[in-house]
Formats: structure tokens, sequence, C-alpha cells
């Protein structure tokens, strides 16, 4: 019986092998076309994922901007694959943890800062307060814009991190019902098993929306 839900998310489930190394080491062997004959249907869904969100980033940026797309879709790749694999048995979800989604986003905001100041210092000034501000009202809209700029790498691992922990708990508790009242598991394997399907799909929409929240902020930077 689990004493702490919370167990689940601890960095390994074994002092002797870690399973996310074996499950990084599959993705590899599943995912290259020169394994497969004709395309399997995992590959087809991951093709139109990816040209979803490459169609999508190309809508976001400008032209002399494409070349961080690659950027974006490796950060999206890797997201997804930790949130998915956090799904079976064993396995350590990655972005469960808030070092992790903040060793990602904050890097990849002060690199789109010192990008801005550097490049865009009078953009960046003037970004802070509003076309149309009243002049009385300028000193303030500086504070609020600077804060709103200062937790953006905060609200991204935040969000991340809160849906995979949330989503994985109410799994750990519908579990622990099958596991300690064997009579109640009729009842609960169907809103189990909705709730696995819903978390996949948290799984790619999370990592669709720290891509695109990640390239709508360097975008800013070429407006």
């Amino acid at each position: 019986m689990m004493t702490n839900l919370f167990s689940i998310f601890d960095p390994s489930s074994s002092e002797s092998f870690s399973f996310n190394w074996m499950m990084l080491a599959l993705s590899i062997f599943v995912y290259p076309s020169i394994f497969w004959k004709i395309p399997s249907r995992l590959q087809t869904f991951w093709f139109f994922l990816l040209k979803s969100l490459y169609s999508d980033l190309s809508n976001i940026f400008k032209k002399s901007t494409t070349k961080f797309i690659s950027i974006f879709m490796t950060i999206f790749w890797f997201i997804l694959i930790s949130n998915f694999f956090g799904l079976f048995p064993y396995i350590f979800t990655p972005t469960s943890h808030i070092n992790i989604t903040s060793s990602i986003a904050l890097p990849m905001w002060i690199s789109f800062m010192l990008f801005g100041w550097i490049n865009q210092t009078n953009f960046m000034f003037s970004h802070l307060v509003p076309t149309g501000t009243p002049m009385f009202l300028s000193m303030f809209m500086v504070c609020i814009e600077t804060i709103s700029n200062l937790i953006r790498p905060l609200t991204l691992a935040v969000r991340l991190t809160a849906n995979m922990i949330s989503g994985h708990l109410l799994l750990c508790l519908l579990s622990n019902i099958m596991h300690n009242f064997p009579s109640m598991n009729l009842v609960v394997f169907t809103p189990l098993l909705i709730l696995i399907v819903l978390e996949a799909a948290v799984a790619i929409i999370q990592s669709y929306v720290f891509v695109t929240l990640s390239s709508l902020y360097l975008n800013e930077l070429n407006n």
C-alpha cells in the first residue's frame, strides 16, 4: 500500500536501473523510418503532429526567424516524450518536477531577453509602455509590464508541472482504489481507462502549449 501519493514522482523506481533510459532508447528504435517498410501508425500520427506544429510555428514567426523553428520542435519532442512515457509504470516523469521544467523555460527566456535587449534596445524599452497609455499611468504600466515579463518562465514551468502532477495523482488515487478494494475494480476500471486517454492527450497539449507560448514570446521581439 502506498503511504505517500507523491512517491510516484521519485526520480527512480529502482536503485540499480532506471527505466527512463530504456524508454528513450526504445523511442529511438521505433521512430526512424529505416526500420519500417511501410510507415507505422505511430509514425503517421507523429508526422501529422509535426506537420501541424511546423505550420503553426511558421504562421507565428516571420521569414527571418524561421531558423528558430527547429529549436522549438526539438523542445516539443523532448517534453512530449517526457510527458507521455511518464504514463507507463515504473517510469519517472521528468516534467512533474519544477526544476526540470524551469531548466527548460528559464534559459530560453533569458536568451530571448538577451536577444531583444542587445539587438532591439529601443523596442524593448517602448514595449514597457503600451501604445495609448496616459502619461500619468506610464510608471505604473512599466511596473506591470516588467512583472508580467519576469514571471513568464515561472508560468511556463508551473503550468507544465502542475498539469503533470494533477493528472498522475488522479491516476494514482484510482489505482489505489482498485488495489485496496478489489470489489470496485469493475466500477473504477472504465474511469481509469478514460483518464489514461485524457492524460495522453494532456501530454500532447501541454507540450504544444509550452512551445507555442515560447515562440510567441520570441516573436514579440521581432514585431
